[in-house]
């Protein structure tokens, strides 16, 4: 049985992805860093009959809780880069206080890093290991500089510049780990509590192109950018 974890996995998309994943028969750590919360969404899984799952405290923005989480696992196959805070709006970027462009780096870029840097070690022993970001259409800077494009961007500033960071690293741990599959993909405007739930799709839809990033084989993609309805230019 694969091993995958999934971070920020107690509610929204996240937890969905951690429900499908269980349903395809992987075994699911889900990631959360509140103990409460972590417990409520795993008997929530498992009064629908879901076994092969456990808690995993991690805070992908304190470094110590990342460590820890990653020492108390012995086997991962995949790694769901899905945790993530879209902070305070509007966050037009000539007036956004910078720390507030601060806190959501900090768990949205550089969370990320090094989430992935502590569990590497496991992944690296895996016979495919996968590694999903979780990025969104606000990192494109093909989409940013669109004269079609959604929204009210202004928003959203450094909630975007997060992901289009988030989509470097992802083509350069892509370039630099030629064996593993590694890709970015956005749910799409999902209605979860990042956006107040203003999205069209519900967050089972959102999690599908994550679970298919997740599940691919040797035949798969890596280093791309992509949604529901295919790749999309970075």
């Amino acid at each position: 049985m694969k091993h995958v974890l999934i971070t920020g996995a107690n509610k929204g998309i996240g937890f969905e992805v951690a429900k499908q994943m269980a349903q395809l028969g992987y075994y699911v750590y889900l990631g959360c860093r509140d103990e409460q919360n972590g417990a409520a969404a795993i008997n929530k899984l498992k009064s629908e009959g879901l076994s092969n799952i456990e808690f995993l405290k991690i805070d992908v923005s304190d470094l110590h809780s990342v460590q820890q989480a990653a020492a108390s696992i012995a086997s991962l196959d995949i790694l769901i880069n899905n945790a993530g805070i879209s902070g305070k709006q509007p966050q037009n970027i000539s007036a956004c206080d910078i720390e507030e462009i601060k806190r959501i780096f900090n768990t949205n870029y550089f969370g990320v890093i090094q989430t992935t840097q502590a569990f590497l070690p496991l992944l690296k022993k895996a016979a495919l290991p996968v590694i999903v970001n979780v990025s969104s259409e606000l990192g494109s800077l093909a989409m940013q500089t669109s004269k079609d494009r959604f929204g009210n961007w202004d928003n959203y500033h450094a909630y975007g510049a997060t992901k289009t960071a988030l989509n470097t690293f992802t083509i350069n741990l892509s370039q630099e780990l030629r064996n593993f599959k590694i890709n970015s993909v956005t749910p799409g405007y999902t209605a979860t509590d990042l956006n107040n739930f203003a999205g069209f799709k519900t967050a089972a839809q959102g999690a599908e192109p994550i679970v298919r990033l997740a599940t691919i084989g040797e035949d798969g993609p890596t280093g791309q950018f992509s949604r529901q309805e295919g790749e999309l230019p970075w």
